[in-house]
């Protein structure tokens, strides 16, 4: 019987999303759950096919940071300030570059119009270069050890790095540029599609993975979505989107999505 193929998306699992000294945007139960993915690496690696691994990447001036923006006053947005469409029509915020001040305010009206997300701000985090936006270590040990064993690639996926738009999904904008110098990956949908089976584990649940999965799911169709399985003890939701990160469990699982523990997976048949 030929071996079947199974694909892990590994998402987000940076420096800055784990809960350790020096992070910037920690979530809660992040570094536990990068252990999980390691253990399952190393106890049932040679089962995988091929493993992606997205990495968020940004500029210190971006469009979802403080520094983009600021009030009547000249002064900065806090981390976690929620920047509305009608604060920016009124003027409560505006861009701090006068260049981006038209583009910024389309950009708000389109993300209302998605009703995905709000524009937050976040703390800088998973600068390009910078110790924050490398993967974590201990797992990265792990994927170069998985990779010297099976000599099979890596495939690293950055997303984020164009500042005019967010990027939670690994497969597009929140609101596409139509000007991006650096368009989002899709290349490996074509690899996704082959797949028997694509596990999905990585930070943090209630954005980056939820929208990546979303759209994993829209492209790849309904028939194939018993194909997703999300192991559940491999991702944490950002503090203060707990139900955000359930409802997304909920609502796939009712489309067909797979959940599973690394503990209760097994991929040799």
């Amino acid at each position: 019987m030929p071996k079947r193929n199974v694909q892990l998306i590994i998402i987000d699992p940076q420096n800055d999303f784990c809960d350790q000294a020096g992070a910037a945007l920690p979530v809660a139960g992040a570094s536990a759950d990068l252990q999980r993915i390691g253990a399952l690496l190393a106890q049932q690696g040679t089962a995988l096919s091929q493993i992606h691994v997205t990495l968020d990447s940004h500029l210190p001036v971006d469009i979802a940071h403080p520094s983009w923006w600021c009030d009547a006053a000249g002064q900065l947005p806090a981390p976690f300030t929620v920047i509305s469409q009608n604060e920016v029509e009124r003027g409560v915020w505006r861009a701090r570059d006068p260049a981006q001040q038209a583009h910024s305010l389309a950009y708000v009206q389109a993300l209302s119009g998605n009703q995905r997300y709000q524009l937050m701000i976040w703390p800088e985090h998973c600068l390009i270069g910078s110790w924050g936006q490398a993967v974590q270590t201990d797992l990265l040990a792990a994927l170069y050890a998985w990779q010297r064993q099976t000599l099979k690639p890596l495939h690293f996926i950055h997303k984020g790095s164009n500042p005019r738009s967010e990027h939670y999904s690994a497969l597009q904008a929140e609101v596409p540029d139509v000007n991006d110098a650096n368009p989002a990956d899709t290349a490996w949908l074509t690899e996704l599609a082959k797949a028997d089976l694509i596990l999905i584990a990585g930070q943090a649940l209630s954005h980056c993975v939820a929208s990546t999965v979303r759209d994993l799911a829209n492209a790849l169709g309904e028939a194939q979505m018993h194909k997703l399985v999300l192991l559940t003890d491999c991702t944490s939701p950002v503090a203060g989107f707990a139900e955000q990160g359930q409802a997304f469990i909920t609502e796939m699982r009712a489309r067909g999505m797979q959940t599973a523990s690394h503990l209760t997976l097994t991929l040799d048949h």
